[in-house]
């Protein structure tokens, strides 16, 4: 007999997993300056498959040709894609502009949970949801047009500012594709098999697009950076979120993605002395103000009474 949802504990794990993903770019921009993208991107995911192997051989996966076609195009996306395209926005911008931008997924993601159907379900938004979506992407272009005047080369760039977002457009089909298989699968299967078939793709994609990652000449610093993002900002998030997904909608969990955002800019601005422009904070206050609103108001219908 299947089990009530628990609403309590699957927004606390979509919590704890926005906030792990807010030291990403604080560990990734480390990284960064000891090697290139491709090879961050390498390690970090080499770090979070050896946290999954033991799920690996703990749990069998029991997944129709069709659903493990769903999932490898999923880890396509949500692995070597998203990654690759967010940390190279990355590079060319600051952890603090990158986070605010990463606001905006929230907004991305109830609006693409009310135009694809997830599971069988889909979710209707309603006209408050649609003005949080003009708030929150006018709101992206005030960041990003606040970094198209950067005058530093280590300086936010409407360039990264602009790859940042891209990258979370693309994470929205991993999202919303591991839902369905949520639906039927238990989040460790989906999680585990999921990442790691992502890793595969990054072993093979990055030597050949950015050549063999370093092994020597790398930081006892740079390497606890890749170690904490892969495991604890890798592995344990997706872990928690995709849980956390099987208990709450997806639009609804959005408004916890703001954790994300939120210690990510702290972090580069505290310890990275990172500086924010005032179109930035402003931009920031209404991307965060847009999915507050969008989630708590609760302007999505959902057209399965389940989703309730």
């Amino acid at each position: 007999m299947p089990t009530s949802p628990n609403r309590t504990l699957g927004f606390l794990a979509a919590a704890l997993a926005s906030s792990f993903w807010g030291c990403g770019f604080f560990f990734g921009k480390i990284a960064l300056a000891e090697m290139g993208v491709g090879s961050m991107v390498f390690y970090r995911f080499f770090f979070a498959t050896l946290a999954l192997l033991p799920l690996l051989l703990t749990h069998r996966p029991h997944f129709t040709a069709s659903e493990w076609r769903t999932l490898l195009f999923a880890s396509f996306l949500g692995v070597p894609i998203q990654f690759l395209v967010q940390f190279t926005g990355l590079a060319h911008t600051t952890v603090s502009h990158a986070s605010l931008m990463v606001g905006t997924m929230p907004v991305i993601l109830a609006v693409g949970a009310t135009l694809f159907t997830i599971g069988g379900k889909k979710e209707r938004l309603h006209l408050l949801g649609w003005t949080a979506l003009v708030i929150s992407t006018t709101g992206a272009a005030l960041i990003a047009l606040g970094a198209h005047h950067a005058k530093s080369s280590t300086g936010p760039s409407l360039f990264g500012d602009l790859l940042v977002v891209l990258s979370l457009i693309i994470a929205l089909g991993w999202v919303l594709m591991n839902k369905s298989l949520l639906a039927r699968h238990s989040a460790i299967v989906v999680t585990a098999y999921g990442m790691v078939s992502g890793a595969v793709m990054i072993a093979i994609i990055v030597p050949l697009a950015y050549g063999l990652p370093p092994v020597h000449g790398i930081s006892l610093k740079a390497w606890a950076a890749l170690a904490a993002s892969g495991i604890l900002c890798t592995a344990t998030t997706t872990l928690l979120w995709n849980w956390g997904m099987t208990q709450v909608p997806a639009s609804q969990a959005g408004i916890l993605l703001n954790m994300e955002p939120l210690i990510g800019s702290l972090l580069g601005v505290l310890i990275l002395h990172e500086q924010l422009g005032v179109l930035a904070y402003i931009g920031g206050a209404m991307i965060l103000a847009a999915a507050i609103t969008l989630t708590t108001q609760n302007p999505t219908q959902p057209a399965d009474p389940a989703l309730v």
